[in-house]
C-alpha cells in the first residue's frame, strides 16, 4: 500500500479570493447584486422653493421610490443573516445527494450488463490487434498504454483534476471575472446560492491551491476507489463537496463572517476521512517529511481538532467549516451511511432495471440477471 510520501497534512481551501478579486472585482459584483445604483445629487431648493415640486424633481423622488421601499434604506449584499435563506440551499444539498447515489447506482447497472458484451469486443479486438502490424513510436498506442498503466483510482480522478485545470484557466479570463465570481465562488450572501455549491468545488483561483488539492485527491484515490468502486467513490465526492459548502453556509451565517470561498477541500477531505476511517491503522506521512510517520486515526484526529478549533475561534485563513463538514460527512457515511444508503439501493435498482427492460422486448429475459449487479 503506497501510504508514504503521499500526505498533505493540511488542505488549503481559500476562504477568500485575493487582494485583486476582494478589492475591485468582488466589490463590484456586490454593488451588481445591490440592485441599486448611486443617485448624483441635486441642489438643494431654498426655503421659499421647498413646496414648490417640480418634475424633475418628482421623477427623481420616483425612480428613487422604486428602487428602494419607502423608509428601508437599500442594503448590500453582506447583511442578510437569516437563516430562512438557507431554505433552498438545504433542499438543494438533499436532492443533489440523493441524486448523486440514484445515479451511482444506475451507473453501476449499466456497467455490469454491458460488462459481457465489452468482454467478446476485447477479445475480437486483441485478435486483430495480433493480426495487425504493428506500429512503432504510435503516441496514440504511448498514451494507451500509460492510461492502462494506471490504477482505476487514478483513472477515476483524471477528469476530476481535468475539470479543475480547466476552471483554473477559465479564471484568468477577464472577460468571465464576474461569471467565475458569481457561479463558482460560494458566498451565503450572493443571490446565487446552489448552483456554487457544486461548482465552487471544482474552482481554484491560485495555482498552488489547485496543486495540492489535487495531489491529496490523486495520492488517496487508488484506496478510495478499491474501497467503495468508481461509482460509489463519485456519488460520496460530489455529495461531500456540496455538504461541506453548506455547512460553511450555516458556519458563515451564524457568525456573520460572510465572504466567498472555494476549492475542493471539502470533497478531498471526506475522501481522506473516509480511507483514515476504513484503515486507521495505516501508515501515513507528510510529503516534505518522509521520516516521520503516523497512524491515519491519529491523522484524521488531529485534522478534526484543528479545523474544529478554527470554527470555533473564527480564523479565517482556510474555510474550517467546510473543511469539518466534509470530514464528517466522510466518517458517518463509512460508519453508517453505507449500511443506510448503498447496501438500500436494491429496490431503486430493480425499478430501473424494469423500465429498461419494458417495451417491444420485454418478453424476453436477456437483461434478467443483471439486477443481481447491484449486490457489489
Amino acid at each position: 500500500m503506497a501510504w508514504r510520501s503521499c500526505f498533505i497534512f493540511r488542505l488549503a481551501r481559500e476562504d477568500a479570493l485575493g487582494c485583486t478579486l476582494r478589492g475591485n472585482r468582488l466589490s463590484h459584483s456586490f454593488q451588481q447584486r445591490c440592485g441599486f445604483r448611486k443617485t448624483t445629487k441635486k441642489p438643494e431648493p431654498k426655503k421659499g422653493e421647498e413646496d414648490v415640486g417640480s418634475p424633475a424633481a418628482e421623477s427623481s423622488e420616483g425612480l428613487v421610490s422604486r428602487r428602494a421601499p419607502p423608509g428601508e434604506p437599500p442594503t448590500p449584499p453582506s447583511s442578510p443573516r437569516g437563516f430562512s435563506r438557507l431554505v433552498k440551499p438545504l433542499v438543494f444539498t438533499v436532492g443533489f445527494t440523493g441524486c448523486s447515489f440514484g445515479s451511482a447506482a444506475i451507473w453501476q447497472y449499466e456497467s455490469l450488463k454491458s460488462r459481457v458484451q465489452s468482454y467478446f469486443d476485447e477479445v475480437r479486438a486483441d485478435w486483430l490487434e495480433k493480426m495487425r502490424p504493428r506500429k512503432h513510436g504510435d503516441f496514440r498506442k504511448e498514451v494507451n498504454q500509460w492510461w492502462n498503466s494506471l490504477s482505476a483510482g487514478q483513472r477515476t480522478v483524471t477528469g476530476i483534476i481535468a475539470a479543475n485545470a480547466l476552471v483554473f484557466c477559465c479564471w484568468r479570463i477577464p472577460s468571465l471575472q464576474r461569471s467565475m465570481v458569481k457561479y463558482f465562488t460560494a458566498n451565503p450572501a450572493s443571490k446565487t446560492l446552489c448552483s456554487p455549491m457544486l461548482l465552487s468545488t471544482f474552482s481554484h483561483y491560485s495555482f498552488l491551491h489547485m496543486a495540492a488539492n489535487m495531489y491529496v485527491l490523486w495520492s488517496f484515490s487508488t484506496s478510495a476507489v478499491s474501497m467503495l468502486g468508481r461509482e460509489q467513490f463519485m456519488a460520496v465526492y460530489l455529495s461531500a463537496g456540496v455538504i461541506s459548502t453548506f455547512v460553511s453556509y450555516v458556519c458563515k451565517t451564524a457568525t456573520g463572517r460572510l465572504g466567498p470561498s472555494l476549492g475542493a477541500s471539502g470533497a478531498i477531505m471526506a475522501v481522506l476521512a473516509a480511507v483514515c476511517t476504513k484503515m486507521p491503522e495505516a501508515k501515513l506521512a507528510i510529503i516534505f517529511l518522509p521520516m516521520y510517520t503516523f497512524t491515519a486515526s491519529s491523522a484524521l484526529k488531529a485534522i478534526v481538532a484543528m479545523d474544529t478549533a478554527g470554527v470555533v475561534l473564527g480564523w479565517r485563513v482556510f474555510d474550517h467549516a467546510a473543511h469539518l463538514g466534509g470530514a464528517l460527512f466522510g466518517i458517518w457515511y463509512i460508519l453508517f451511511g453505507h449500511d443506510l444508503i448503498w447496501k438500500n439501493r436494491e429496490p431503486f435498482v430493480k425499478i430501473w432495471h424494469d423500465l429498461r427492460t419494458r417495451g417491444p422486448g420485454r418478453g424476453g429475459n436477456d437483461g434478467g440477471g443483471n439486477g443481481g449487479g447491484g449486490s457489489i
